[in-house]
């Protein structure tokens, strides 16, 4: 029940942002479009905003659309009762103070997630002591950090494309408009401002995409973070009846056996009988 509402929670979540970045060019030329026919001024058509930013702005309206995808696909898989399963912990404990290694690793691969591949590495290296599971663990959260940080490494990429994409439409499209203005006999200044407002449309939409990715990858990058350092410590919490019960032997092995007390008086009794010089005997040969 508690997972469907907090599953429900990010939809509506990634649905808002979905809602917000399809509206933010909406949003920003919502002044413009008021009444102004007293004015001679023609009003602002989003319909139109769209026809004027041509190929570039199918480009741009395309990497809106994966960042949205891909910010859902995130709020969906990166999270706490994702990366460590409620139980899971608990049960592979359970089995690892029972000495029962190949049931907990059977356990951790029916459940694949972020703490149950890290316990997997050090259930595969406990023949070798606590040395080797705790660096196998260390290497499985790093490799399994670096892929979290790769997927969302896409909405930096389309954070970064995308007002360059708009930069190259606006650039495209001063060309134009100056090309046009320089082919006139005699031309108006004011004929060269529509060619200009067009140009600005794809920036315009380039920016309305950039700003929510880079957002949203900061975001992920720091849950990413934060999700792992927890992930680690409860994967070393799993093993610490494990690290116990190896150190104390280790400690019994260093250290020399006593003796007790009785046979080091036997031996002691032993060893001065042995360097006692024999008594002479009591007859003498004639």
């Amino acid at each position: 029940m508690d997972r469907s509402k907090s599953l429900l929670k990010y939809i509506r979540i990634g649905f808002v942002i979905f809602s917000m970045t399809l509206a933010t060019p909406a949003f920003c030329l919502a002044a413009d479009e008021v009444d102004t026919s007293g004015s001679g001024i023609a009003k602002v058509d989003f319909r139109q905003l769209v026809d004027d930013a041509g190929a570039i702005g199918i480009i741009i309206a395309v990497l809106s659309v994966a960042m949205v995808a891909l910010i859902v696909e995130h709020i969906i898989s990166i999270r706490s009762n994702t990366l460590m399963p409620p139980g899971l912990a608990e049960e592979v404990h359970s089995l690892i103070t029972q000495q029962q290694y190949r049931s907990a690793d059977s356990l951790c691969k029916d459940n694949p997630s972020f703490l149950s591949y890290v316990l997997s590495a050090g259930l595969a290296e406990v023949q070798m002591g606590y040395g080797a599971v705790e660096k196998a663990m260390e290497d499985a959260a790093m490799q399994q950090s670096a892929r979290l940080n790769r997927k969302i490494e896409y909405l930096s990429v389309i954070g970064t494309l995308s007002p360059m994409l708009g930069l190259l439409g606006t650039v495209w499209g001063m060309i134009l408009a100056f090309s046009e203005f320089s082919a006139q006999a005699n031309p108006d200044v004011a004929e060269l401002a529509p060619g200009i407002s067009k140009a600005l449309i794809t920036t315009l939409f380039g920016l309305s995409v950039t700003v929510p990715a880079l957002a949203s990858f900061a975001f992920f990058r720091n849950r990413i973070d934060e999700l792992v350092a927890q992930s680690s410590l409860l994967a070393e919490h799993v093993f610490a009846d494990f690290k116990r019960s190896i150190a104390v032997p280790t400690k019994q092995i260093g250290k020399p056996l006593r003796k007790r007390p009785e046979e080091e008086l036997a031996q002691r009794i032993a060893k001065q009988q042995v360097t006692r010089p024999s008594p002479p005997s009591g007859g003498q040969e004639t």
